[in-house]
């Protein structure tokens, strides 16, 4: 799912191509995309684009008359330039925002169709749709600290709750917790100071790393290849892999369609964190450490 460095390579690549543009046209080849019924579509059409927004890990395109057309990619929705008029031929392709210079057309790959368009009129109805995560680039350490200290939940979760946190997802909470040599399995009421100030430096630091990284690469384009798995990333996507700091092998914990990505060494003090799936098959014979990690995959 595109996060917080990918939607503002978005926002600052539309910038420059959309913003004082005129909506010529919406097309919708996917009428399930549009989960809103008013205002219709039509009333944006004709409107110049006055501003951008990242609402959590949404895109706000704001025109004439306080009109909003919101976009949130999920999982695999992607955004790319093409030019004006542009054909909407194959399943991926669900939309496209025709301007006088070009069409932004959004596509999803896969058979699920989660992305999502809303059209809303005026500020309340855009607050409505914002999860309420603080910004942490607007928030100091105290305020970092109380959000994610509210209740007593795993790091990993608490980083990923759009809820309480602006914008991070899976890929960016994997490289925040290894920036600062914290487990995803720590409970945020157990932290103590100075790893509370490493895991606000970290989150500030690697979230801006990775937004200058993804606009310096497409200054001179459009972000064609938005991804979560990124060359350079430390321990994202990267199972099985030496680790950068210590060369220990990356290992994860996967749930659901997910999984967490850690170096046992640097963030867990050696421990190996149970996976959901294998601990259950192996049972007493799951191993706690690298050692006994070690050891099992040998036989």
């Amino acid at each position: 799912m595109p996060e917080l460095p990918d939607i503002a390579a978005y926002i600052s690549a539309l910038e420059s191509r959309i913003v004082g543009e005129r909506v010529v046209r919406v097309r919708l080849a996917n009428a399930f995309l549009l989960r809103t019924v008013e205002p219709p579509i039509a009333d944006v059409e004709g409107r110049t684009v006055r501003e951008l927004r990242r609402i959590g890990k949404r895109i706000a395109i704001g025109v004439d008359g306080d009109f909003w057309l919101v976009l949130h990619l999920m999982i695999a929705g992607r955004l790319h330039w093409r030019p004006a008029g542009a054909k909407l031929s194959g399943r991926q392709n669900l939309a496209a925002f025709d301007f006088p210079n070009g069409s932004l057309v959004l596509t999803e790959a896969g058979t699920k169709r989660r992305a999502s368009l809303h059209v809303l009129s005026g500020e309340e109805a855009l607050r409505a749709i914002d999860p309420g995560g603080i910004d942490v680039f607007g928030s100091d350490l105290a305020s970092f600290r109380a959000q994610l200290s509210a209740e007593n939940r795993t790091l990993k979760r608490s980083l990923t709750d759009p809820r309480l946190l602006s914008g991070i997802g899976n890929a960016y909470s994997d490289e925040i917790l290894y920036a600062a040599q914290l487990s995803p399995i720590a409970l945020t009421r157990k932290l103590q100071p100075q790893e509370w100030e490493r895991l606000f430096d970290a989150t500030r630091n690697t979230l801006k790393l990775w937004m200058d990284r993804l606009r310096a690469e497409t200054s001179s384009g459009f972000p064609e290849k938005v991804t979560a798995f990124r060359k350079g990333m430390a321990v994202h996507g990267r199972y099985g892999e030496p680790c950068p700091r210590c060369g220990e092998k990356i290992l994860r914990i996967r749930y659901a369609d997910n999984e967490t990505n850690y170096c046992a060494k640097c963030q867990t003090g050696g421990k190996v964190l149970a996976d959901r799936g294998l601990s259950r098959l192996l049972g007493s014979d799951w191993p706690r450490t690298l050692d006994e990690l070690e050891a099992l995959t040998r036989r």
